[in-house]
């Protein structure tokens, strides 16, 4: 599923934000990894509930090892809904944190988060955007990115094809509505199953 090294930076991450009792949530590449098909990446999208509270306590979990953005700076990305980049330092594997918006998808990715167990049981499992939320993120970030980028909507194909008789087509149709995302969820659809 994911690579050994990058999982293990992953695994450094989220348990830092187990510790402090923050949700969190794998997005991005992976997830589409995970539900889609393989391809190599050089980074990890977390969607976290951190609050400001938490600024020191996180930045001192991952002193070692890890660039992590000085407390202003991360202070600043939690007030403005925004994320932030960690880098570690040995793999300069690269690991975006976002702080979920105000939108109700925003929320919704959390509270749809499907656990993925590892295949150690001593490592616990992986919080990973479900199926049709891993679609839906990724047709928002392609329209808000333009509709340029062939990567986004690769992935985006790559999930219908594999998942496609485990989809819930209805919860799709609604919140791409609710994201003005239909035409592209229509499009992506019929060119998945081709």
């Amino acid at each position: 599923m994911i690579e050994s090294e990058s999982l293990d930076v992953v695994l450094h991450v989220t348990r830092a934000l187990d510790a402090l009792d923050v949700r969190w949530v794998i997005g991005g590449s992976l997830a589409s990894i995970v539900y889609g098909q393989v391809r190599t990446t050089m980074d990890a999208d977390i969607v976290a509930d951190l609050h400001v509270e938490h600024v020191p306590a996180f930045r001192d979990l991952l002193a070692e090892g890890f660039y992590v953005p000085d407390e202003a700076t991360m202070r600043q990305a939690i007030e403005n809904r925004r994320g932030f980049n960690l880098v570690h330092l040995d793999t300069m594997f690269k690991i975006d944190l976002f702080i979920p918006g105000r939108r109700s998808f925003d929320q919704q990715q959390l509270a749809g988060r499907v656990a993925e167990q590892l295949s150690e049981p001593a490592e616990g499992q992986l919080w990973i955007l479900s199926p049709e939320n891993t679609v839906l993120a990724k047709l928002d970030w392609y329209r808000m990115g333009g509709e340029s980028s062939e990567r986004q909507w690769r992935d985006v194909l790559g999930v219908l094809k594999t998942q496609q008789r485990r989809l819930d087509l209805a919860y799709l149709k609604l919140w791409a509505g609710t994201l003005q995302v239909l035409d592209l969820l229509e499009r992506a659809l019929e060119e998945a199953s081709r």
